[in-house]
């Protein structure tokens, strides 16, 4: 009989005990283990990174490491991390989280302007994805790849077209590029190269005049009438007279895309540049900046009209007065000069 309530005692302490196991395991897996207010928190999971880099960074937002690193490694996840941007929600149990760092790697938005360079664009993406902006520089500017698709030093800059687009956090540096071409190519339909063709422009050229548009007007409803303007005086075969072409030939330059220019000075229309539109006539051999989608469409769809001047309208900030002839633009350019000059706009 004694016996028998001692193996009766052993059976049941072997079940407490198991039992006791069994909630740790499970409450280890499945138990709340998150310890922020707010609803989600988000980790960068570098390329190459380990597992003790991961904890470092999960360390602030959990509430017991030891319970995690535990389900980890029954997960095999200490061994397989995966790069990328990851989302916590608050609650989130091991399991979850686990679960979530192996497969929910998120899309950033990534957003970039109408930059002047490929080192600012760099400096730009490097902000928004892992790639640092050396690699990006390096790989923007790769001679092999620019050659392939026919790009050079001065065109290269036309092959980045500003907008939001989506890529995965840990992104490459050269897959970055090669995306920028995919979006390049398919925004240049066989309708866009007609259209080009039919003007007498390469998809070059319209980049380029493209982004003179862009540099003179922030008014996208004004930009159809800017950019029919130098249709028409490319038309005439007058020269284009862009300040902003001047600007940028003067950083060029001087290597400085980050010097701000308000005012283009009389000297500055001497300079020797194929950029210097007052110099030389026809479009530039490249953009000025990189331009919106907007002013693309703008050059494959000015407005047509009979002007061949404009100048910064003093009366009414972001457009500008549009003149047919000289003397009327000359008008027009003594208010602006009269304006500069009262607001000391000196360089």
């Amino acid at each position: 009989m004694y016996l028998k309530k001692v193996l009766w005692a052993t059976a049941l302490l072997g079940i407490l005990i198991c039992g006791f196991i069994a909630y740790q395991i499970y409450s280890a897996i499945f138990s709340p283990n998150t310890q922020f207010n707010n609803q989600e928190a988000y980790v960068h999971i570098p390329s190459d990174a380990t597992f003790a880099e991961v904890k470092t960074m999960l360390e602030p937002l959990l509430k017991n490491m030891g319970t995690f690193e535990s389900v980890a490694s029954r997960k095999g996840y200490t061994s397989n991390i995966k790069a990328g941007k990851y989302a916590i929600r608050k609650g989130m149990n091991n399991n979850e989280i686990i679960n979530s760092l192996r497969s929910n790697n998120i899309p950033v938005k990534v957003v970039f302007n109408n930059q002047e360079s490929l080192a600012n664009l760099a400096g730009r993406i490097a902000q928004q994805i892992e790639a640092d902006s050396l690699s990006l520089i390096q790989a923007l500017n790769d001679p092999d790849f620019l050659m392939d698709q026919g790009f050079d030093a001065d065109t290269k800059l036309g092959m980045y077209i500003p907008n939001t687009y989506e890529f995965y956090w840990n992104t490459k540096a050269q897959n970055f590029r090669d995306r920028m071409l995919k979006e390049y190519n398919n925004y240049w339909n066989n309708d866009r190269l007609k259209k080009a063709e039919t003007m007498g422009f390469t998809p070059a050229q319209v980049m380029a005049l493209a982004s003179i548009v862009q540099k003179e007007t922030v008014k996208v409803d004004e930009r159809p009438r800017v950019a029919g303007v130098y249709v028409n005086r490319i038309k005439k075969g007058m020269l284009l007279q862009a300040d902003p072409t001047v600007i940028y030939a003067i950083k060029r330059e001087t290597g400085n895309y980050d010097t701000i220019i308000k005012r283009v000075l009389n000297r500055d229309l001497e300079i020797d540049s194929p950029y210097n539109t007052y110099k030389y006539k026809g479009i530039p051999p490249g953009p000025i900046a990189m331009p919106d989608i907007s002013s693309i469409e703008a050059v494959l769809n000015p407005e047509k009209h009979e002007y061949l001047f404009f100048v910064a309208d003093v009366s009414n900030f972001g457009y500008h007065l549009f003149a047919k002839t000289l003397a009327q633009h000359n008008r027009n350019k003594t208010q602006y000069i009269q304006w500069l000059n009262a607001q000391k706009v000196m360089r």
